[in-house]
């Protein structure tokens, strides 16, 4: 999905098991005309084919390696880039894969050093359902639960049945096998400027550790909470996630705000 917008493009990547529709909410928005969306299904998910090498494709360096080859299919040189979920983890992943990155923007996505998940996780999502490759029909719906909450969207329950479940059970095969950045590290290192914004009912993972991190260029010198939206904040709280995502932009642009940006939405 491309919107066409005429300013600075912007990558949306998505979660474990879901979809490029999940963004609908942003492409339309006022945020489509004034930048460049670009949103795809990762290997495995939506209409994309499933890797013919998951060894090498279903790892976070892998598919950073896959996100960063299609910015060069597509000709984009510089971008912002907002993944959320797994998608973050992969943003995270392209700091040293992706040149041209101008900003990062982390939603539900906790940076953790190698094997770290119970600092960033309510529970280790390697022993649950997100590193699972075979999902029976009812652990699909909590799965669907825990990362968009209630009611679950059709073409999400539809996007889990047709996720590749090697998928699921290589990510968390090739984070044990010690694949991948520290992530941690990585923020704290990075002088991209970072922001990230979640909800503040996520029920997945550990706001709190997020605020502790020493990130180096952390936008407005603070991780932005929404209230009332869990896991998916940029669809629940679509109109105040996308106030934050204009205003972000704007920043990293060196533009100035339109009068009342800055105040728009709940942080």
């Amino acid at each position: 999905m491309d919107s066409g917008g005429a300013g600075t493009p912007v990558l949306l990547i998505h979660g474990n098991s879901s979809c490029r529709q999940v963004f609908a909410r942003q492409f339309r928005s006022d945020l489509a005309a004034s930048v460049r969306l670009i949103a795809f299904d990762l290997p495995g998910h939506g209409e994309s084919e499933d890797a013919p090498d998951p060894t090498r494709t279903y790892s976070l360096p892998g598919l950073a390696d896959c996100t960063a080859e299609l910015l060069g299919r597509l000709g984009v040189k510089e971008a912002v880039v907002m993944g959320w979920s797994l998608g973050g983890h992969v943003a995270i992943e392209m700091l040293s894969r992706f040149k041209g990155m101008k900003g990062l923007i982390l939603t539900g996505t906790p940076p953790i050093r190698r094997g770290g998940y119970a600092e960033g996780f309510v529970s280790s999502p390697a022993d649950g359902l997100a590193g699972r490759r075979h999902l029976a029909e009812a652990e699909m719906d909590r799965f669907a639960q825990a990362m968009f909450g209630t009611p679950v969207e059709p073409f999400l329950r539809d996007a889990i049945g047709r996720s590749d479940g090697r998928c699921r059970q290589g990510l968390f095969e090739a984070s044990r096998a010690g694949l991948g950045v520290d992530q941690r590290l990585a923020v704290e290192a990075s002088a991209l400027p970072i922001a990230v914004v979640n909800g503040a009912a996520d029920p997945l993972i550990r706001l709190d550790y997020l605020d502790s991190l020493a990130y180096r260029n952390l936008w407005r010198g603070r991780c932005h909470r929404l209230d009332g939206a869990g896991h998916a904040a940029f669809w629940h709280a679509a109109g105040a996630f996308n106030a934050l995502m204009d205003g972000f932009l704007h920043d990293v642009e060196g533009k100035a705000a339109a009068p009342g940006r800055a105040a728009l939405g709940p942080s």
